[in-house]
C-alpha cells in the first residue's frame, strides 16, 4: 500500500514537471476548493521585442489529479491577450498564411500542447496571435485570439 502511495506522488511530480516551467509567471490564483489554479505568464514575442502577450491557462492540483485519476495532463483551455510595448519592425517575419509558432507549452506528458501562433495580416495592417490546443491524436477547437494594429510605416517593413 505504501509503495502505491509513493508511486502516486512520483507520478504527480513527473506530471507537474512535464507540464512546463513557469519562467515568465506574472500571476496565479486558486480556481476552486481542490487547489486548481489559473496561471498567467508574460510571453515576449521572440522576434518582435515591441510586443508582449499574456497567456492564461489551467493548472490541475494534486488533489484533482488524484480524484480524476489522470496524472499526466492539464486541460488545454487557454486565453491570450497581446499588446504593443514598443516599436515593431516586421523585417524578416514569416508572413505566410499559417504564420509562425512563438510559444509552446506541454499540457500532458506526451500528446497535448498549448501553443501561440503569430499571423501577419498585411492587408488589414494587423498582427494576430492565436492561442490554441494542439493534440497529437485529435485536434481541438479550444482557442483564443488577440490582435495588434500596425501603423502604415510598420506594415511597410514587412518583407524588408
Amino acid at each position: 500500500m505504501r509503495s502505491m502511495g509513493l508511486a502516486a506522488v512520483a507520478a504527480c511530480a513527473l506530471a507537474l514537471a512535464a507540464c512546463g516551467e513557469r519562467e515568465g509567471s506574472v500571476g496565479e490564483f486558486s480556481n476552486d476548493l481542490l487547489g486548481n489554479e489559473i496561471m498567467i505568464e508574460a510571453l515576449p514575442d521572440p522576434d518582435l521585442p515591441g510586443i508582449v502577450c499574456h497567456v492564461a491557462y489551467f493548472d490541475r492540483s494534486f488533489l484533482d489529479r488524484m480524484r480524476q485519476g489522470n496524472w499526466f495532463e492539464n486541460p488545454s483551455n487557454s486565453a491570450v491577450s497581446c499588446q504593443r510595448i514598443g516599436p515593431i519592425n516586421l523585417a524578416g517575419i514569416d508572413n505566410s498564411r499559417s504564420g509562425e509558432e512563438v510559444f509552446n507549452q506541454r499540457q500532458s506528458l506526451f500528446f497535448k500542447n498549448v501553443a501561440v501562433r503569430r499571423i501577419v495580416d498585411a492587408e488589414n495592417r494587423s498582427i494576430l496571435y492565436v492561442s490554441h490546443s494542439r493534440e497529437l491524436v485529435e485536434g481541438s477547437a479550444k482557442l483564443d485570439i488577440s490582435t495588434i494594429a500596425l501603423t502604415a510605416e510598420e506594415a511597410a517593413t514587412l518583407g524588408n
